[in-house]
């Protein structure tokens, strides 16, 4: 009888990132003051380049904890379980 599969603490880690960075990601891009009240600096002088490639870089990295996560939750699913 096939068990529960054991994931890993690298999946949660991974999930949690995942989540963590869409957040950011939509956060940014609904409130992009977020950055510069928060540092208190003002990088791009106001005109939003830094936001786009914050934005950017926090989607790529949500797809790539995302699809990682994902490949160790089907590699638990392939490994033996645990009866």
């Amino acid at each position: 009888m096939p068990g529960k599969p054991i994931l890993r603490n690298r999946y949660w880690v991974e999930a949690a990132l995942a989540s963590m960075t869409a957040i950011l990601t939509v956060v940014t891009l609904v409130w992009r003051e977020w950055i510069e009240i928060i540092f208190g600096v003002e990088p791009d002088r106001g005109s939003g380049v830094l936001e786009w490639g914050i934005v950017i870089a926090l989607a790529a990295a949500t797809a790539l904890f995302g699809l990682l996560a994902r490949a160790e939750w089907r590699q638990s699913v392939a490994r033996p379980t645990q009866s």
